[in-house]
Formats: C-alpha cells, structure tokens, sequence
C-alpha cells in the first residue's frame, strides 16, 4: 500500500496590519502574533517567515497544501490582518525557509535590506510582487543565519 501523496506549496501573501502606533503595545502584539503562530505552525509542520514594514505585513508560508490552507484562512480570520491579498499560491519543490515562524521587522539591523528590496511603495498601492518578498524573506534569512555562522542550508 502506498503512502498518501502530499503536496509541498508556499503561498505568499501581504496585509495591512491593525497593531498600536505605541511602541510598547506594538512590541507586545508582534510578541503574541509570534507565540501564537509559533506553536500551530510547529503542530501543522508549516515553515514560515513574516515581514512588518510599518502598518504592512508580508508573509511566506510553506507546507503541505490542506496545512498552508488551514493557516492562512486563520491569518484571514485574524482582526489584526485586513486587506489581506494573496501575491502567490503555488507547488514548491523543497522548502527554503527552516523556521515555523519568524518574524522580523524593519529597522535596526534589518533597515538596509528592507530598504533595498523597496517594497513600501508597493505595499501602499496593494501590488507588491511575490518574487520581491520571496527576495527579501530570503535575503533576511541568509543574513541572519550568517550572523549565526551558518553558511547554508540542508533542506
């Protein structure tokens, strides 16, 4: 008997994003965003990696395709995600990403990457590219594994 077939898909989506202007509360909020993503997606095997610029969001989630639906209809579901849009759906042949959740947001150390993949005017007018944010996820990986002195995956 052969063994059930799944399919490994990522879907790329971005959103804007309801969280306090106060910096305290807006920490706090990403905090929970993260402790709560980090657990589901650790149970449903899901990989993924969320980038806050400003009052936008963009996400890259990789899975198995019922998995990966089930996670972002709870995204869509979530109050502090609206106007959220998906860039990309589609089958992947491996994963690149090797967190269940990362999130990382502009600023700081992530500044210069954030400012050279320029996505913010995209965002403001609701079309930003799959291929750009699939870019930055994995530009801002390869920099943080780096910093770890991690020089490549095995995925």
């Amino acid at each position: 008997m052969r063994g059930k077939r799944t399919t490994l898909v990522h879907l790329i989506y971005f959103s804007r994003l309801s969280l306090s202007s106060e910096p305290q509360l807006r920490t706090s909020q990403i905090g929970d965003i993260t402790r709560q993503a980090q657990k589901k997606n650790e149970f449903s095997v899901i990989t993924s990696f969320l980038m806050i610029d400003q009052n936008f969001a963009a996400q890259v989630i990789e899975g198995e395709r019922t998995l990966v639906h089930e996670t972002f209809n709870r995204i869509t579901e979530d109050q502090r995600h609206r106007d959220v849009l998906i860039c990309e759906w589609r089958e992947i042949p491996k994963r690149e990403f090797v967190s269940s959740f990362k999130v990382v947001v502009r600023g700081g150390a992530s500044e210069a990457q954030f400012a050279k993949a320029n996505l913010m005017p995209a965002f403001q007018r609701g079309t930003p590219k799959a291929s750009a944010i699939l870019a930055l996820a994995s530009a801002l990986q390869t920099d943080a594994m780096s910093k770890q002195g991690i020089d490549h995956l095995f995925i």
